[in-house]
């Protein structure tokens, strides 16, 4: 039984309209809009739904704020799906709608979905890259794209109060797979049918941030772009529409080795311009990694806590060693 990625954000807002008008700004393809709901649809069919937060579709969870309120995960078929929900509706309350769709709501108060899902395959065509001695584009100029067009949801990331309860529980109820750990800020884990390096992640809530309270609060998604110039073009974009700009700016991960962009968004936390991730499976063993080393190769505007080079301090983590893996 495998959950192949996310099917759908369902969102929590207070301003339906502002909020329509920056995923349309952002790039995502609008289905529908009215004064109580928005629809986008990205090209490997996942979904972002934006409804009022007391809207009584939205789950009563424990999530505070606004953001994704429920994330529906997609499940590879339907004897995978009735599988996964015949296990969790032995100590869960589980919801089904007419289509099949299972709601749930975790012990540590998040809310989240189960559906079946056709993903569309996605194809995307990078610009050949020169470098010194290697020539890949010859007598051709780069594309001049004018938008970033997200075509995937590839992760979302909740600020949670204890990070390693909400860890077992996905990799023991759900078959996610760690991917990495970077203490003391949590862990990043990957549905069992994807690849990405990571399809969310739990955020220690208690770090000295910002923002952070302590609480169980939604914190960012990632869409995926092309490459490093939609990453840029979208970002500039969003300026020019009048949007804020990202307090760290572009950068790259050293954890998953991608670019990022965080743009402030008002359905909540922020949305994520991502590209050129690292893709792995089941044969990939997880790594632990200091919050400093961790979190960049480089940015464009360093944050406090990395204004001194940080130290080189990486290794496996406890208990993943490539003489004894464990299969989670």
């Amino acid at each position: 039984m495998s959950i192949i990625g996310i099917e759908s954000a369902i969102y929590g807002v207070d301003d339906v309209a502002t909020c329509t008008r920056f995923f349309d700004d952002y790039g995502l393809p609008l289905v529908s809009k009215s004064a109580e709901q928005a629809h986008f649809r990205l090209e490997e069919g996942s979904n972002v739904v934006l409804r009022q937060v007391k809207d009584a579709a939205i789950p009563r969870s424990g999530l505070q704020g606004i953001g994704v309120h429920e994330t529906i995960w997609g499940v590879d078929g339907s004897e995978s799906l009735e599988s996964l929900v015949a296990s969790l509706a032995k100590d869960h309350q589980v919801q089904r709608d007419p289509d099949g769709t299972a709601h749930v709501v975790a012990p540590f108060g998040l809310a989240y979905g189960l559906r079946v899902f056709r993903k569309t395959q996605v194809y995307s065509a990078p610009d050949p890259v020169n470098s010194p001695g290697r020539i890949n584009r010859f007598n051709q100029l780069r594309k001049w794209k004018t938008r970033a067009r997200p075509k995937t949801l590839i992760h979302v990331v909740y600020q949670v109060p204890d990070t390693a309860v909400c860890r077992d529980y996905f990799i023991e109820r759900l078959n996610f797979r760690l991917s990495d750990r970077q203490d003391p800020f949590g862990f990043y884990l990957r549905a069992d049918g994807a690849q990405d390096h990571h399809n969310i992640f739990f955020l220690n809530a208690h770090l000295p941030f910002p923002g952070f309270d302590g609480k169980l609060r939604f914190d960012h998604a990632n869409f995926g772009v092309e490459d490093f110039d939609e990453v840029m073009i979208g970002a500039n974009y969003m300026e020019r529409h009048g949007w804020p700009k990202s307090d760290w700016g572009v950068g790259r991960h050293r954890i998953s080795s991608a670019v990022f962009n965080y743009l402030p968004c008002p359905a909540g936390g922020a949305a994520e311009y991502g590209a050129d991730q690292d893709m792995i499976d089941d044969s990939w063993i997880p790594r632990q990694w200091k919050p400093a080393f961790g979190s960049f190769v480089f940015v464009h505007n360093i944050p406090p806590f990395a204004k001194v080079e940080p130290p080189w301090d990486v290794d496996f983590a406890p208990g993943y060693t490539p003489q004894a893996k464990p299969k989670s």
